[in-house]
């Protein structure tokens, strides 16, 4: 099928806009390099450490800056050109896999040497990914809004498939170093795909003389305020509280429970991407049948199951079985949210939502990943994990009884 005909699919109508096109192409190369790393130092950390809660506790540092930076960054995205913003701000990010690249070959890689430059990664892809969301709701247009986020969420799982393959395969060799040198390139093809975008499609964006402060503020009166924004916020922060650590509790689960290597965490991790490919094609078309609103609501219910099964999976081919649905669920539930943030908030408010939701998504799995590494080392990673599943399923359902109250009266 060619892309022509692939972009008159509800799910790849996006694909018609050309700098749309560019910026999604740039964005898959960086995540392979992304995941390659992702992999390499989850395995390095838990092979050296041995505990699940220092595995857990570095990819929280990645995180963690958000609580204080992501509003910051959301008010940035809305006063300079996007544009420039990510292209400094992916500048600095090959900077910082350059110098991982440098210590793993000087042998001087440490773990405490991962958890400074993770946070520092951390600060600048908090202060990245407000502008980089508002960039990419710039190039389409608002009917084909769900259509970009889905997408640009199926490059990144396309990112987790291609980029833990190619990484196994340099660790296998003992190459971890290398890993590195790739990720670094990576985002040199992020550079190349915003030089791509010549200038947003809309009108340009006001200039504020609020300050930074009044700025943020407007952003969090906005969210407050709109019942339909408030509660995709609380969502996505129990999404990532309760569901996301399995994302870097894969090494865990795969080395420690079911006693394999780093390829099993791979092919974990790339089962979980294909699921999200999958569910990335689909949800077009249902969310034409049945409405973009009820096919989130719905893999919202389903979330806290599925991860469950994953988790209580009895072999490594039933967990793989399990990771493939997560990821397809997963990837409705987060992407379906983000969409209803960026359809109800104004295009000048557009990137201090996206920076509310990324500091509450961010917050919410830097405490749910190191929280439940901790409790795995002392209990399980199967009662902790199953646990926090369950707590999530609750959590929906008190949201949804009190969905047809606020937000389906201000719903679109």
């Amino acid at each position: 099928m060619s892309l022509s005909s692939l972009a008159n699919l509800p799910s790849f109508r996006a694909f018609r806009h050309r700098e749309f096109l560019a910026v999604w192409s740039g964005a898959l190369v960086s995540n392979v390099g992304t995941w390659m790393e992702v992999l390499a130092l989850g395995v390095f950390v838990t092979k050296v450490t041995g505990r699940a809660e220092w595995t857990g506790g570095v990819a929280a540092l990645t995180y963690l800056p958000s609580l204080i930076l992501s509003p910051l960054g959301g008010a940035l995205a809305d006063r300079f050109d996007r544009r420039k913003y990510v292209a400094v701000c992916a500048a600095s990010q090959a900077l910082l896999a350059g110098v991982l690249a440098t210590l793993a070959f000087t042998g001087n890689l440490t773990v405490q040497a991962v958890a400074g430059i993770c946070f520092l990664n951390g600060c600048v892809h908090v202060l990245s990914g407000p502008a980089y969301t508002a960039l990419v709701a710039g190039l389409v247009a608002k009917e084909d809004l769900h259509s970009a986020m889905t997408l640009m969420s199926a490059q990144f799982n396309l990112g987790r498939i291609v980029g833990p393959v190619l990484a196994a395969g340099l660790l296998a060799a003992g190459n971890v170093a290398w890993v590195m040198v790739a990720n670094t390139l990576s985002f040199f093809a992020v550079l190349f795909a915003v030089a791509q975008v010549r200038a947003e499609p809309r009108a340009s964006l006001p200039a504020s003389s609020r300050g930074l402060w009044g700025d943020i503020l407007e952003g969090a009166r906005l969210a407050r305020g709109d019942s339909g924004i408030r509660l995709s916020m609380v969502a996505l922060f129990l999404l990532a509280l309760f569901i996301s650590p399995f994302i870097a509790l894969v090494p865990v689960f795969a080395l420690q429970v079911f006693g394999a290597d780093a390829s099993a965490a791979s092919v974990l991790i790339a089962v979980q991407g294909v699921g999200a490919l999958v569910a990335s094609g689909l949800v077009g078309g249902l969310a034409v049948r049945w409405g973009k609103d009820r096919v989130v609501d719905l893999s919202m219910m389903l979330m806290g199951p599925v991860t469950m099964a994953y988790w209580l999976s009895p072999t490594l081919p039933v967990a793989m079985g399990s990771m493939f649905v997560l990821g397809a669920v997963y990837l409705v539930v987060m992407t379906g949210l983000s969409t209803r943030n960026q359809e109800r908030a104004p295009r000048e408010l557009q990137g201090r939502v996206s920076s509310l939701a990324m500091m509450l998504v961010n917050v919410g799995y830097s405490v749910g990943v190191w929280a439940q590494g901790a409790l795995a080392d002392r209990v399980s990673v199967r009662g902790v994990t199953t646990t926090a599943a369950a707590l999530f399923f609750l959590s929906m359902v008190g949201l949804r009884w009190q969905r047809p109250r606020t937000a389906d009266v201000a719903s679109t």
